[in-house]
């Protein structure tokens, strides 16, 4: 699309923040919304909107007129929503009043899925094809498959242009949650023994800049791609096992790797086909696993208090 204005929901989190910067750096008009201040970026922050996209009357602090909205805010975290099956109904409703907001803007929008849509089928390489309802894992998959469903309707009901993204591990900056790669940089650093789920859990990591570059090659190409899905994600697979130990092994820490099953509902086995994105975006991933860990661990230890905060 051309220069236009983009509302980046969830924009105060690992990609809504690293998104929004890259946007504002070509310059795009940007605005954020999310549920709580972005604690990384002043000039994200300062174009932020604060509200609960959960309850559709806070839809009229948002712009009257969009272009387009990239919808990020969600609770992504897969076992907790095996925990608390409610958060999985509140991505459905969020889902619903963003592209009820974008219907009545005049907008259209990209979705933000996720590789969790292809389940546990014995597989290990995924393409966009390979998304089947009956090997849904949880909670948090229902709220992505469901949303994925509400998006398409709307495209094909309301004339809006869409697209759907499926995202894998996205780690790096920007992130002070307990998903698993903040959370054994901060165990490894602390001396702590960490925890792998999975002996044989082999998942696509992908670094947050490699993420951003390919959702803004979807907003750039939007007019030309709309009504695609693509898998944005490094297309290399890599063990947990892999993670933990090449993260003792770069921290330098005096850890020790236990293995325990893998948890209910949590995908097992994912390797991203990413040759559509590859042949229609030109999305090429600039960093390997190693790369994108290293780049990790090192902002991390320059924001050592940071580290607190995740094991908090």
């Amino acid at each position: 699309m051309t220069k236009g204005s983009i509302l980046v929901t969830g924009s105060s989190g690992t990609v809504g923040t690293a998104l929004s910067e890259s946007l504002l750096d070509q310059d795009y008009e940007v605005t954020g919304v999310d549920i709580t201040d972005n604690q990384w970026s002043e000039r994200v922050d300062e174009r932020t909107i604060v509200t609960d996209l959960r309850s559709e009357e806070n839809l009229n602090e948002l712009p009257d007129s969009i272009d387009l909205v990239v919808h990020f805010a969600a609770n992504a975290r897969v076992h907790k929503l095996v925990e608390d099956p409610s958060k999985a109904k509140e991505n459905f409703d969020t889902t619903y009043n963003v592209l009820e907001y974008a219907r009545d803007a005049g907008a259209d929008i990209v979705f933000s899925s996720s590789r969790e849509v292809y389940g546990n089928n014995g597989k290990i390489i995924y393409d966009e094809t390979d998304t089947y309802v009956d090997e849904c894992e949880s909670p948090y998959t229902a709220s992505k498959i469901g949303g994925e469903a509400l998006v398409k309707s709307y495209g094909k009901c309301y004339d809006m242009d869409t697209s759907i993204l499926r995202f894998s591990n996205v780690y790096g900056k920007y992130d002070v949650s307990d998903r698993v790669v903040p959370l054994f940089i901060a165990q490894a650093q602390a001396g702590e023994d960490l925890t792998v789920y999975g002996e044989d859990k082999i998942l696509d990591f992908t670094y947050v800049d490699d993420c951003v570059n390919g959702v803004k090659r979807v907003v750039e190409n939007f007019q030309k791609i709309s009504g695609t899905t693509f898998n944005i994600a490094s297309g290399e697979g890599s063990s947990l096992v892999e993670l933990a130990e090449l993260v003792v092994e770069k921290t330098g820490g005096d850890a020790s790797v236990h293995i325990e099953p893998n948890r209910t509902g949590e995908v097992g086995r994912y390797v991203a086909d990413i040759s559509k994105a590859q042949k229609l975006l030109g999305y090429d991933p600039e960093y390997n696993f190693e790369q994108g860990i290293e780049k990790t661990i090192d902002w991390y230890l320059s924001n050592p208090e940071l580290l607190e905060d995740v094991q908090s």
